[in-house]
């Protein structure tokens, strides 16, 4: 597996899944719904073979995780996109990366904390309005849990 900043050769295949992770191009997070094509990518590749993405915003010392697919779980993938997006972060001078999840996805709580991030905050109804700005998305998530909130993680980088 190699990971390296996705360049525009990349984009049909980074746009192809997007579509099939989420549904669309569009991300939507703390209000502000993201094009995530337009956004700076790591991926990580198989040959020829895209198998993981991550997606990110660059800005005030601080690296936003936008999108994180690893469609074939427990390969490393995650993990590796994670970290990247972390030399990545510190490479700019940023002192924090952080990403939103929501409250069903149970998942990538467990996997996140086990990678050092820490839930720093909680923003309940925060989903209930992003379907405002992307009707689509669910109103049930994994495991059956009825989506509302937005969990906010971050791991510190100084």
């Amino acid at each position: 597996m190699k990971i390296r900043p996705a360049t525009t050769a990349d984009s049909l295949r980074i746009s192809e899944l997007l579509i099939q992770s989420w549904g669309s191009h569009i991300a939507v997070a703390h209000g502000v719904a993201y094009d995530a094509t337009t956004l700076p990518a790591i991926v990580a590749e198989e040959g020829d073979r895209i198998i993981g993405l991550l997606t990110y915003n660059l800005e005030d010392q601080e690296l936003e995780v936008v999108t994180i697919d690893a469609p074939v779980p427990h390969l490393g993938v995650g993990t590796a996109l994670l970290e990247a997006a972390a030399e990545t972060a510190k490479a700019a001078g940023a002192r924090r990366l952080w990403l939103i999840t929501t409250n069903d996805n149970v998942d990538a709580l467990r996997f996140y904390q086990r990678r050092g991030m820490r839930i720093v905050e909680i923003r309940p109804g925060a989903v209930d309005e992003s379907r405002k700005l992307k009707p689509t998305i669910p109103l049930t998530g994994a495991y059956g849990i009825p989506l509302h909130d937005e969990l906010v993680l971050e791991l510190r980088l100084d």
